[in-house]
């Protein structure tokens, strides 16, 4: 419950005193150990996400949208690669809906677990 307060709150700001959106960081990590990096913003209008950098040794960009509205725990998300690969992302969002983690799983089988809010500071 109190996550879902705190994200009404951030979205209620959006909507009536156009403070603007809320964007994070986000890194990927490879079973490599290659890290990408990227941000996720949720606004008034929708959520997306992206990152970028080399993955599995390879220069790579993936990116995507989700429901800003979705006051969940778990979301699922939609991801498409700029080398034409698409997949889906499983988030979890902790108490204060702003830091989690989740999984990312493409077509092909790759898999790579990432990270946002403030542990994706860490890396």
């Amino acid at each position: 419950m109190l996550k879902s307060k705190a994200i009404a709150s951030i979205f209620m700001c959006a909507v009536a005193s156009g403070c603007g959106s809320l964007t994070v960081p986000v890194v990927v990590i490879s079973d490599t150990g290659d890290v990408m990096r990227g941000t996720a913003t949720a606004a008034a209008s929708g959520g997306s996400f992206q990152a970028s950098g080399k993955f599995n040794g390879k220069p790579l960009t993936c990116a995507g949208t989700y429901d800003s509205w979705n006051t969940s725990i778990t979301i699922s998300m939609p991801v498409q690669c700029n080398d034409g690969r698409k997949g889906l992302v499983i988030a979890t969002r902790e108490a204060n809906g702003i830091d989690g983690s989740g999984r990312v799983r493409l077509e092909d089988g790759t898999e790579a677990d990432f990270v946002f809010g403030k542990a994706a500071n860490a890396f």
